[in-house]
């Protein structure tokens, strides 16, 4: 093989790897993960660490059809920002037929893993989330500003299928006996819930730093017609608010401990605190820390929730 081969090959699987988002997938499937481990029947052994593996290979085939379509779809609206002008379709590096295609053969592979490995109801919500975050929230961006309320489902159904994964168990008024111990299937919604509530100030942090890009090429993702105001700012700090109560139902439906419960409540309070100083300052250097704080909160919250777990 050459040398000119050699770096082909390289920067072809570099363009995989970028058309996948793979660092935002990995972040995506960290949390389905994390619930698989969190939920009551499962116990860490040498099975559960296979599917694990399983659960990650096919989470990732999954999202990353969903990054895909999103790219192949917002091709010419990724060249117009500096962000996103190198991605692969959108710098012709790569035919937009080229990366749905691709999408088609990992969201398949994804979606059949999910079934063969673990269930039927884990593989319909993949599939599912798929979609939504694809073909509505995708093009719902430059329409109206609830497409951050759309993108909040695929966003947190992760935590949900890693758990129907685990208890094949979708019902939230259902339940699960281990060991003839009966818990809440609500336990499980309740991760989807707190990383459903998450995404509000993660996301508006993230439009209000990209907004003048966002606005050029007509997304609207954040809560104001305006843009950047203090209406913004006091959705960020509701949604930080209502994380308090939510951190609390993992610990009141017996899934984790009361140290889990007492980190993950100093982390609601600094991501409130966050929200405040945007507040009263209204400027982009404020909402960079929103949005970091934001990107820190989530892992540590999770594992918080995994080392505390009170059934393993």
């Amino acid at each position: 093989m050459s040398a000119n081969q050699s770096i082909s090959i390289k920067d072809s699987i570099k363009d995989y790897f970028i058309l996948t988002k793979f660092t935002l997938s990995f972040t995506v499937v960290f949390s389905c993960v994390i619930c698989y481990l969190l939920a009551p029947n499962i116990v860490l052994d040498s099975s559960s660490i296979k599917n694990v593996f399983l659960l990650f290979i096919a989470g990732m085939f999954v999202t990353g059809s969903a990054n895909a379509i999103n790219q192949a779809v917002e091709k010419d609206t990724d060249v117009q920002m500096k962000r996103t002008a190198n991605r692969p379709v959108a710098a012709g590096r790569m035919t937009a037929q080229h990366a749905l295609a691709f999408a088609a053969v990992i969201g398949f592979l994804g979606t059949i893993m999910m079934w063969y490995f673990f269930n039927f109801t884990s593989a319909l919500i993949s599939l599912f989330s798929l979609f939504l975050y694809a073909y509505i929230y995708t093009p719902l961006k430059k329409k109206n500003s609830i497409a951050v309320f759309i993108g909040g489902f695929p966003g947190a159904l992760p935590c949900l299928i890693g758990w129907v994964a685990a208890t094949n168990v979708f019902n939230p008024w259902g339940t699960i006996t281990v060991h003839e111990t009966t818990f809440s299937n609500l336990s499980g919604w309740s991760l989807f819930l707190l990383q459903f509530v998450w995404q509000f100030p993660h996301f508006w942090a993230i439009a209000w730093v990209a907004h003048n890009d966002y606005s050029r090429v007509g997304f609207k993702l954040l809560p104001s017609d305006k843009g950047p105001t203090k209406y913004t700012a006091i959705q960020t700090i509701m949604y930080s608010v209502l994380l308090i109560p939510i951190g609390f139902l993992p610990s009141h439906y017996h899934i984790t401990g009361h140290v889990s419960m007492w980190i993950i409540l100093v982390g609601n309070l600094f991501m409130v605190m966050q929200s405040v100083r945007l507040y009263n300052t209204m400027d982009v250097k404020a909402a960079r820390r929103v949005m970091f704080s934001s990107y820190i909160y989530l892992p540590i919250i999770l594992l918080a929730l995994l080392f505390d777990k009170l059934h393993f």
